[in-house]
């Protein structure tokens, strides 16, 4: 067997991820991969099927009311998630089926926390508000993720559409010499860039606010914080992930524009799902 190295498990990270993954999760997740390639013959789909036990895990300490037991299991879980991608990349064993194991475990996780939360603060104050607070978290989810896969698409339909553009010819200036003695003049970099060169720089998506970072703050941060921080928590954290959702609706909007003529419908069956 061969003995893969912390900058190995590094290099199966992903290009652009969420900033709760990068700078939470991963720093135990690729130590913990680098354990699992190394010292065990765990399979990918065998992680996810971990994690998903660990989340159910999670939703039964939610529902009996350990909050900090049930943040805990839902940590794990999570992480335990992110380690079964390193490994299909690590060792090239990952499947088609482990694909939709993954997204599929990811919801139903999602979605039993959220009722082991709901029931569990519902059964302990008798407060309709906690059974809102469940069904909210798990809509909000389910649109996330349905809607994430329909925009791609409709960007692929789109760009197969859309006419090719003409290069246009710019004409050359030439550049004027830096005269003896003159000082060199730097651009002088706004807060906006550096911020963007830091995202950059840790592999952090642009969008700071996604499903992960949703998750996080209802199951783990909220939970960790007491009680009280439930649902003022839970509800900020769902309307960032709404605005977020919105603009990026938004942008596909504008994207969409550049195409002025609806395609045909054996166009929009070739895109694959």
């Amino acid at each position: 067997m061969r003995a893969y190295s912390l900058n190995d498990v590094h290099a199966t990270r992903k290009r652009r991820d969420s900033w709760w993954t990068v700078f939470v999760v991963d720093p135990v997740a690729c130590r913990l991969t680098l354990l699992v390639a190394n010292h065990t013959a765990m399979t990918p789909n065998g992680l996810t099927r971990l994690s998903l036990v660990l989340g159910m895990g999670s939703a039964v300490c939610f529902a009996l009311g350990q909050l900090v037991a049930g943040a805990a299991l839902f940590y794990v879980s999570f992480m335990v998630d992110c380690m079964d991608g390193k490994i299909a990349r690590l060792k090239a064993t990952g499947t088609a089926f482990g694909l939709w194991l993954d997204y599929v475990g990811d919801r139903i996780r999602v979605v039993c926390c959220a009722v082991g939360l709901a029931f569990g603060q519902y059964m302990a104050t008798r407060d309709v508000s906690y059974i809102m607070l469940g069904a909210g978290v798990a809509v909000l989810d389910l649109f996330r993720y349905v809607n994430a896969p329909q925009m791609k698409r409709v960007r692929e339909v789109v760009k197969e559409n859309r006419p090719e553009p003409r290069a246009k010819v710019e004409p050359m200036v030439p550049r004027q010499p830096r005269q003896p003695g003159e000082p060199r003049t730097a651009r002088p970099i706004g807060l906006r860039r550096r911020f963007g060169r830091f995202l950059v720089r840790h592999r952090v998506r642009t969008h700071l606010i996604s499903g992960i970072e949703f998750h996080a703050a209802v199951f783990v941060v909220a939970p960790l914080i007491g009680v009280a921080a439930l649902l003022p928590v839970s509800i900020v954290a769902g309307v960032l992930l709404l605005l977020n959702e919105v603009f990026l609706i938004y942008r596909m909007w504008l994207f969409t524009r550049a195409v002025p003529t609806v395609p045909h419908p054996e166009n929009v069956q070739r895109v694959p799902v």
